[in-house]
């Protein structure tokens, strides 16, 4: 009799454990599919107008829409972009925390600095590519130059010429222009691109290296002349541009900035997953494409796996790049 009240107990239960177990099931299906629940920030190396935070913010927005929740742009200038990844570095990796920077974090910084909070390859989690940035050489336009053999020549003429740079890109492009030109040229860094490139249209520098996003509209204006693109070959963004590599001096110049989204190390694949698929299709959108194109930026997509890959191959390039260039780290 006691074995059969007990059988009897055991089965009145078994219903109900199963729908305790079903019960504590269902959020943790619930939390996967409900990302994002809150703001998700968006941290931006570079101050606000900078090229990096243009794109930052068009991406942000259109992100936000996706996923149904703001995205908020954090910008976190200094020490090269450092802080900023720093910041992301030690972050929750819930999903809610983004890096969007490029390769001056990720691919030049472990050369061009001694100590580095961070990690770029073990403290971050690649989520999406999201396109390169070309750079271009420009002047202050009472710069009696017109061309890049010209500025080689006038430079030759004018010993300790400076040029200013505001992010990683336009350090490692001006020390190789000087070093392939044998020219003298003295480097001033700026905190960010913005105020160096404020210098060089009030003629304090005479010339810098800045990414087409920050510079176009100075260009349009006159208050800037651009004389080159970094890149091999032309950009499609600025068809007229001859590449630096054309002048003899400068052959085999070849020097591009990627940008890319990056979350805190350990994302879960899920929350990766999700924000690489809303990513790609901002980065393929055609109603997208004309405002990225108007900055300068050339977007294109990449899946997690293929930007992880990009990423470590872009860490051996830079720091090939900042050894030939001769530049010690600080």
């Amino acid at each position: 009799m006691a074995m059969l009240t007990t059988l009897r107990r055991a089965a009145l239960s078994f219903p109900s454990l199963v729908l305790a177990s079903l019960a504590l099931a269902a959020p943790l299906a619930t939390a996967a599919d409900a990302y994002p629940s809150k703001p998700i920030r968006m941290v931006v190396p570079f101050a606000a107008g900078s090229g990096t935070d243009a794109v930052a913010r068009i991406t942000a927005k259109e992100l936000g829409d996706a996923l149904r929740q703001n995205v908020v742009v954090d910008n976190r200038p200094g020490a090269n972009g450092a802080i900023a990844a720093e910041i992301v570095a030690q972050a929750a990796p819930d999903g809610y925390t983004l890096f969007m920077t490029t390769n001056t974090t990720h691919s030049a910084n472990p050369s061009l600095m001694k100590k580095l909070p961070y990690d770029p390859i073990r403290d971050f989690t690649p989520v999406a590519r999201m396109g390169n940035l070309p750079f271009m050489l420009v002047i202050n336009p009472k710069l009696p130059v017109k061309t890049v053999p010209e500025l080689i020549a006038y430079a030759r003429t004018h010993p300790g010429m400076s040029y200013a740079s505001g992010n990683s890109t336009g350090i490692v492009s001006g020390a190789t222009f000087a070093r392939l030109t044998g020219l003298d040229l003295l480097h001033v860094p700026y905190k960010s691109t913005p105020p160096a490139m404020t210098d060089v249209i009030a003629g304090q520098v005479p010339m810098m290296f800045v990414d087409v996003a920050a510079g176009i509209a100075n260009v349009k204006a006159g208050k800037l002349r651009a004389l080159a693109v970094t890149t091999a070959q032309r950009s499609r963004l600025l068809p007229d541009l001859p590449p630096l590599a054309d002048a003899p001096e400068l052959k085999g110049f070849d020097i591009t900035s990627w940008n890319g989204v990056f979350a805190p190390a350990h994302a879960s694949a899920e929350v990766v997953d999700k924000l690489n698929q809303a990513l790609s299709r901002i980065a393929a959108s055609k109603e997208v494409a004309p405002r990225f194109e108007a900055l300068g930026f050339e977007a294109f997509g990449q899946s997690p796996r293929q930007f992880s890959g990009f990423v470590a191959g872009e860490l051996v390039k830079w720091t090939k790049l900042v050894k030939d260039a001769g530049i010690q780290p600080e």
